[in-house]
């Protein structure tokens, strides 16, 4: 009777979704970021992402991550001003529900971007509505001077009001924007944006009160090349600091691309232990791999959108020949994927790493990192993979089968 007790109980976790949460598993997840900087402008976006639902399907796609969908101070999303109204410069709430519904039909699941460590007011300052809050939700150290709430838990944010997550109401509030308001137009993911601006315990009450299926937080540090280590630290402090409910991106492994793929000094992706110097050689199920996103890189083109800490524009390829042979979860952007021209690239490489089983938990090792070259062998569930990226020539040897390659970057398998 208590085994079957605890296996119902296991059911309805699963059926709520914690028990499928990807960064609990080893996943075979690959995420798709759905916009970009510019991406609100030009009509509705959510109608875009709708038609393209089977193209995202084909391409190998599970998880499409979706712009703010609340309404906004900016037209890019990233000053909510009522969080419960999902009207957006993306598109109506039904519009919103269309897209998501389509993605549903095809498999993927949606996951939204949670802006809530900051928020602008309805006309004024802080004159928030739907929710209302008053000023005790507002940290004591914002450039407001009508705040009163208390102490801000992380990084102060100058461009709006920076909100005390331990103000219950607040609590409440977001619980159910997460729980009721957004899974109701169908989302079971988030990324929250910000990370750094509040304390992880505060992601960890949020996850624990709307279960997502997919979770991952956007801390954002400055990286010291001579002093890695420090870096991914505060990954890992993320992630424990959430009790390990919330994975993070890597971006300890993003911005050692950014300096690899421009000085040619791929030593750099190997730490002293062996493993990948990023986030993923010390945590790969947690970590959340990418090759630019909409504040990092560029948009349409190479000199489009913010464009703030961007792979080489030339080079993109071999990121993603990185990242989706790795372990960890991969992110593509949808830019790379369609206004670059590279989905039929990024789709070899997404076919190789399915056809041998390659997860986030994957082993592997790294058979070459220096001046012009990294190697590596990535061991999968149905087979192993072998791959380089750089100028210099490597090859596994016999008994492997070219699958895919391009300029300064190859991909083998072993079935």
């Amino acid at each position: 009777m208590k085994n079957f007790i605890l296996g119902m109980a296991a059911m309805l976790l699963a059926a709520h979704g914690q028990a499928a949460t990807e960064q609990n598993k080893a996943s075979s997840a690959i995420l798709l970021q759905g916009f970009h900087w510019n991406s609100w402008n030009g009509g509705s976006w959510y109608q875009n992402l709708e038609a393209k639902a089977v193209d995202f399907r084909d391409l190998g796609i599970t998880h499409v991550w979706f712009p703010p969908p609340s309404n906004s101070g900016a037209r890019e999303g990233y000053l909510p001003r009522e969080l419960y109204n999902l009207q957006s410069a993306y598109g109506s709430e039904d519009q919103l529900r269309g897209a998501i519904a389509a993605m549903n039909r095809e498999g993927i699941q949606a996951v939204a971007d949670i802006v809530i460590n900051h928020r602008v007011g309805s006309w004024n300052f802080a004159d928030f509505n739907y929710p209302s809050w008053g000023c005790d939700a507002v940290a004591n150290n914002d450039e407001w001077p009508g705040r009163c709430g208390g102490n801000d838990s992380g990084t102060s944010y100058g461009a709006a009001r920076d909100i005390d997550h331990s103000n219950t109401l607040v609590q409440n509030d977001i619980k159910y924007f997460l729980s009721e308001r957004l899974r109701s137009v169908g989302f079971t993911g988030w990324r929250y944006d910000y990370s750094k601006g509040y304390s992880p315990y505060y992601a960890k009450i949020y996850n624990d009160a709307s279960s997502p299926n997919f979770c991952v937080g956007e801390v954002w540090p400055g990286l010291d090349y001579n002093n890695v280590d420090a870096h991914r630290q505060e990954l890992m402090n993320y992630v424990d600091g959430t009790g390990a409910t919330c994975g993070a991106f890597d971006f300890t492994s993003k911005g050692l691309l950014n300096k690899v793929l421009r000085d040619n000094d791929y030593w750099r992706l190997r730490d002293g232990s062996g493993r990948p110097a990023g986030g993923i050689g010390w945590w790969a199920q947690k970590m959340v791999t990418f090759v630019d996103n909409h504040d990092t890189g560029p948009s349409e083109s190479c000199s489009a959108g913010q464009n703030m800490w961007p792979v080489p524009c030339d080079k993109v390829m071999l990121g993603y020949a990185y990242i989706l042979t790795h372990p960890g979860i991969p992110s593509l952007y949808y830019p790379h994927v369609y206004d670059w021209n590279l989905k039929n690239s990024i789709k070899s490489l997404i076919n190789a790493r399915r056809s041998v089983g390659v997860l986030s938990t994957s082993t592997l090792s790294i058979q070459k990192a220096e001046n012009g070259l990294y190697a590596a062998i990535i061991n999968g569930s149905a087979g192993r993979l072998a791959m380089k990226i750089g100028p210099n020539d490597w090859s596994p040897g016999a008994g492997w089968e070219l699958v895919t390659w391009g300029n300064q970057y190859a991909v083998w398998t072993q079935k």
